[in-house]
């Protein structure tokens, strides 16, 4: 009987809260040996042991700016170091700011491209150079609906998680023939501090894309689960 979790590591960025924590969460509670980061080293921490405390898990982390190569290219390094070799890769780690183009500054823009589209890049181009030495492996990158459907106020976060889909997909196809399995998740409204939205109970929960997450990393070798939309079933009227 295949053990898909069996033996495997994994990598979380953005994972101190949210939808990576809850990734974190889920693949640490399966047996996966999991490095997570965050934007600060205090956070990163205090997420690593309440996730042992609350999983019994193996985790570890270390603060990452993904808008910083040389800050990524650290945080593999010291996974690296802890975990030896690399199964997983998510890339979750994301920003929002939303105010009309007029409105928005070239800074916001930068920072909002920087961390949702071009720090997935230097992620994935460093997991497939280990990928490459291994077995292969899976990256899972969190985009969103937005990158579908764009919206007035989006302008930065349309144009990055627009841009992420099709980095996707031309990742997949790219390096399909190395063992190399991308799904690329788009949730709608998640009840998270993130967003444009309070929390509430009709929204995606991040334990709800966590669980999806985990049907991907579940799914036999010869079958790859590319892009999952999802949407809250009863959106409020």
């Amino acid at each position: 009987m295949i053990k898909p979790f069996e033996g495997k590591t994994a990598m979380v960025t953005g994972a101190t809260r949210g939808i990576g924590r809850a990734i974190a969460k889920m693949l640490a509670a399966n047996g996966v040996r999991v490095a997570i980061c965050g934007r600060t080293q205090s956070g990163t921490q205090t997420a690593v042991k309440e996730l042992v405390d609350e999983t019994g898990g193996w985790i570890t982390g270390i603060e990452c700016d993904v808008t910083k190569p040389e800050a990524i290219r650290k945080f593999f390094a010291f996974t690296d170091d802890h975990l030896t070799s690399l199964d997983i890769l998510v890339n979750n780690a994301g920003i929002g700011v939303f105010r009309s183009v007029a409105e928005m500054t070239g800074e916001e823009w930068q920072a909002t491209i920087d961390t949702n589209l071009t720090g997935v890049f230097h992620c994935c181009h460093l997991a497939i150079e280990r990928f490459k030495r291994g077995r292969g492996g899976l990256i899972v990158n969190i985009a969103s609906l937005a990158g579908k459907n764009a919206f007035a106020g989006g302008a930065a976060y349309n144009a990055s998680k627009f841009g992420l889909i099709g980095f996707s997909e031309a990742l997949m196809l790219d390096h399909r023939h190395d063992n190399v399995r991308v799904t690329t998740i788009l949730p709608g409204s998640v009840s998270t501090e993130f967003g444009r939205g309070p929390r509430a109970d009709w929204k995606i929960q991040s334990e709800d894309i966590a669980e999806v997450v985990r049907m991907a990393v579940a799914m036999p070798e010869r079958t790859m689960v590319s892009s999952i939309e999802m949407r809250p079933s009863r959106p409020a009227k």
